[in-house]
């Protein structure tokens, strides 16, 4: 800043050629004179005072400026290095001071730490000898607790042992529930001595008070004549019995609630019996102690006639022991309800007493199964019979007993993996067989209802209507299996066989592709077609959009499906049949495409007389008394109304309108092609041209729809740009030949307006240019000299 202050009035004769524009001289000079103005001095100079030399009036306030700036900043540098130097000091002060305050705590520390050391040195004899204390007591704890264990059993052993010399069985249940009590509180406890004590004892009591519990309770049981083995009315008479006196009564739940309360004991004592573990049952707790003793005898019973070499136990009658389970569960319904419900309502438990007794007796079916499967799972016949039998079984058990589905039950057994894939193989051989059957039957493309016209609308022949039952059987048949992924599986199957089945009528189809319009192929047309709307249908049924979640949720957990499809699953946009329909819709857009073409190739064979009318030489309509259709046009429209009627009766209504939607696109453009645009036409030719459309060719269609000239847009138009009065037509063709001119100029600025003028004379699908060429097919234009 001082060089800058001193260079600046040291040459004034610079700084005016500075400011003149020439600052090259004045470095020049500058360097001549031994002064070294730096750049940036040139460059404040040049901007502060700029090329003007009246600027040169701000040089004495810009040095008075530069100059306090030089003297406030010097300032500043001797405030700063007069307060730096205590600052530091007093820093250097505080430093030396902490590490005194430091030094003096490490001795304190040192001295403190060999004070602590000598203490523990001293003192080490002393925790020596506690420690030796504080084992022995903790050891002397252990012993007493064990012995406290030890005393609790015996005592309630004791209790046990003397309510049971005075008769008292209940107070004895209690004291043995409080052991099991504590027999579980030692479940967690590492001294195994104790626990099999325990447990030990426990078990021995547990067999005497439920020997003697059972014996009394099988007592009071007989006299209520159970179990009810006889027809229902026999439960009436047990019910209503004179022996059924109120005493009677408070035995049966005094006891029953004495045989509760040694539930658990029951449970710590009793190894439960289990199926194998290839069978998926669910676990379930073990039956209630009152009930397993109420089905002791029907289990001796079912046992006896279903086990061994009773004439009553025969692989290929399953219905039997299936059906005495029934027959029991129902027979017994009654006194559970009325009996034995309300004990345990009064106990506080939630046991339901008619599902516990189900579930008891179903736990045989399971055995019984465990060992009848295996010995008929090769034998298609009975293994077939086995699986029918237990449909029914399953089928009655839940909807008449109310058995719930989460329960154990014997479709579980069905779901083995060695089971369930001879079922699924059983089922497809089986179907496959009613296939063959159905498409070799003579009534196979016959429709069972076709004289029926309210109820046969779709038309589908006997074997897409037996197809269609058959999976909806097979449905049927799986809907109830708990497993989603084996129900998955069984979808798989029925996606199979809808899938051959299609092969099979294409197979057919393709035999009868040189005649369409026959009657089995229109029959193959109906079955494609219901075969699809019905899947359509069952795709929105709960059962199968069940399925679709379950197919979403395996497909997750096996990450084995894009984010895409992913997608459309969880949003329900596709269904689980998507695949197969798809294909048949394929299949009957195929076929209709083909009796289309055949159809349309027949009228352009019948059309060639019409197309070589002379349109040109007609009389006009006023030289006619009466309007006539043309005789070329007639073979045609003949040949038309009998293919329409042909498939009217063959086809169901919607592939009929679909069918009749198509030709009506085809022959639209065959003769608006081949013959309008074909042709030139005076008014006569015009004339009978938009009869024989209007008054012949539309109303053909007639009983299908309310305005069929709307599906020959390209005829019905050209008809209304033929006809057109010749004004109307002259001032149309000078529009649009204007239009066409400035076109070019003005952009599509003409579009509205000549798309309204086309509007106003009833045209809406022709584009101008074919409205042009239309009109230059007239030759009944005025002679105006041009």
């Amino acid at each position: 800043m001082e060089t800058e202050t001193n260079c600046i009035p040291y040459n004034d004769d610079s700084s005016i050629l500075c400011m003149n524009g020439q600052s090259r001289s004045v470095k020049q000079e500058t360097d001549s004179d031994g002064c070294d103005i730096p750049q940036y001095v040139v460059e404040f100079v040049d901007k502060e005072l700029g090329h003007d030399i009246k600027s040169l009036k701000k040089l004495t306030k810009l040095i008075a400026d530069l100059a306090e700036d030089k003297k406030r900043l010097e300032e500043q540098v001797i405030a700063v290095s007069s307060e730096v130097p205590k600052k530091i000091k007093n820093a250097l002060k505080n430093a030396e001071d902490s590490k005194a305050s430091l030094s003096l705590l490490l001795e304190k520390e040192t001295d403190l730490s060999e004070a602590v050391s000598r203490h523990l040195v001293m003192a080490q004899p002393w925790m020596d000898e506690l420690n030796v204390w504080i084992d022995q007591i903790e050891e002397t704890e252990r012993h007493l607790s064990y012995l406290k264990w030890i005393s609790q059993t015996e005592e309630l052993s004791d209790n046990i042992q003397q309510h049971l010399m005075t008769s008292n069985v209940s107070e004895a249940a209690n004291s043995l529930m409080s052991m099991a009590e504590l027999d579980i509180k030692l479940q967690e406890s590492s001294c195994t001595h104790l626990q099999d004590f325990m447990r030990a004892t426990v078990k021995f009591w547990h067999k005497i008070i439920i020997d003697k519990l059972t014996s009394d309770f099988e007592d009071v049981l007989n006299q209520f004549h159970w179990p009810v083995v006889g027809p229902p009315h026999s439960q009436v008479s047990v019910l209503s019995s004179p022996l059924n006196t109120a005493e009677l009564y408070n035995s049966l739940e005094l006891l029953f609630s004495q045989l509760l309360k040694l539930q658990t004991s029951y449970e710590l004592t009793t190894e439960q019996k289990k199926l194998p573990e290839k069978y998926p049952v669910p676990f379930s707790p073990p039956l209630i102690l009152p009930i397993q003793v109420m089905l002791i005898p029907l289990q001796k019973r079912f046992r006896y006639h279903f086990s061994g070499n009773r004439q009553t136990n025969v692989l290929n009658k399953p219905e039997w022991f299936l059906s005495q389970i029934l027959i029991w569960i129902g027979n017994n319904a009654r006194f559970l309800d009325e009996r034995i419900q309300p004990i345990l309502d009064k106990a506080l438990s939630t046991v339901d007493a008619r599902l516990e007794f189900s579930r008891g007796l179903v736990m045989l079916v399971l055995e019984k199964l465990a060992v009848d499967i295996p010995c008929l799972l090769y034998d298609d016949s009975l293994f077939c019979h086995l699986v029918d039998e237990v449909l029914l079984f399953e089928k009655e058990l839940h909807s008449v007993h109310g058995y719930p589905s989460n329960y154990p039950c014997s479709l579980h057994m069905l779901c083995e993996e060695t089971c369930f894939q001879r079922w699924i193989t059983v089922e497809k051989k089986f179907a496959l067989e009613k296939m063959d059957s159905m498409l070799s039957s003579e009534a196979a493309w016959i429709s069972q209802y076709k004289d029926i016209s309210d109820v046969d609308e779709m038309k589908a022949p006997d074997c897409a209507e037996t197809f269609m039952t058959l999976l909806l059987v097979i449905t049927d048949r799986y809907k109830s299996i708990p497993s989603a992924s084996r129900k998955l599986q069984f979808l798989d199957l029925q996606k199979e066989l809808i899938d051959d089945f299609r092969i099979r009528l294409t197979q057919v189809m393709k035999e009868e592709t040189r005649t369409p319009l026959n009657s089995r192929y229109c029959a193959i047309l109906n079955a494609v077609n219901y075969i699809a709307a019905v899947l359509a249908d069952w795709a929105d049924n709960v059962f199968f959009l069940q399925l679709q979640q379950a197919a979403l949720e395996a497909c997750a957990d096996r990450d084995s499906v894009n984010d895409l499809r992913l997608g459309h699953l969880a949003s329900m946009e596709s269904s689980v049949f998507d695949d197969m329909i798809n294909l048949l819709e394929r299949l009957r857009q195929d076929m209709l495409t083909r009796q289309v073409d055949h159809v349309f190739r027949e009228l352009q064979d019948k059309i060639k007389p019409y197309k070589k009318e002379r349109w040109l030489s007609l009389p006009s309509q006023f030289e006619q008394a009466v309007m006539t259709l043309s005789t070329t046009a007639c073979p045609f429209l003949l040949t038309l109304r009998d293919r329409l009627l042909l498939l009217e009766q063959q086809l169901c209504h919607s592939l009929f309108t679909s069918f009749w939607q198509m030709l009506t696109e085809k022959i639209d453009l065959l003769i608006y092609q081949d013959i309008i645009l074909a042709n030139h036409f005076n008014e006569g030719g015009a004339t009978q041209l938009q009869f024989d459309m209007t008054r012949n060719l539309f109303p053909l269609f007639s009983p299908y729809c309310k305005k069929p000239e709307n599906y020959f847009k390209h005829i019905k138009e050209a008809c209304i740009l033929l006809t057109l009065n010749v004004g109307c037509a002259l001032l149309l063709k000078d529009f649009l030949q204007s239009s066409a001119e400035h076109g070019l100029e003005d952009g599509d600025i003409q579009q509205p307006s000549i798309t309204a003028a086309l509007n106003e004379v009833g045209i809406y699908k022709l584009a101008p240019q074919d409205v042009e060429i239309l009109l230059n097919l007239r030759t009944n234009w005025p002679n105006t000299g041009k």
